[in-house]
């Protein structure tokens, strides 16, 4: 038998329009980010009550689970928690830098002993 070739059914594709590179910006006229500026003394106590208004709320939540019977006893067994993402991360490590919180890994931070 012979075999001839199958002519493809598809049209012809069209050529596709060459698309130019965009002209790169210069980047010494691009400013460079600014530092973080230091919190400020309202902030980081905003930053803190609303910490301590999470971690009561988080520990009443998990005290309060069926599974767990208010006769046996015994404080919540959650120490730390991931803080508010309402606050930028340099506002939670000024508190820890302050000695208020203490900074457990993985982004979570509990409270310092008073």
């Amino acid at each position: 038998m012979d075999e001839t070739p199958a002519e493809s059914s598809l049209p012809n594709d069209p050529p596709s329009p060459t698309v130019e590179a965009a002209p790169s910006l210069p980047t010494a006229a691009t400013p460079a980010p600014a530092a973080p500026a230091k919190p400020s003394a309202e902030e980081l106590k905003a930053a803190l009550k609303a910490f301590k208004k999470r971690i009561k709320v988080t520990q009443l939540d998990q005290d309060s689970r069926v599974g767990r019977s208010p006769l046996t006893g015994g404080k919540s067994q959650i120490l730390s928690i991931t803080p508010p993402n309402q606050y930028p991360r340099a506002v939670w490590e000024a508190l820890a830098a302050e000695g208020k919180l203490k900074y457990v890994g993985e982004g979570m931070y509990e409270l310092r002993a008073p």
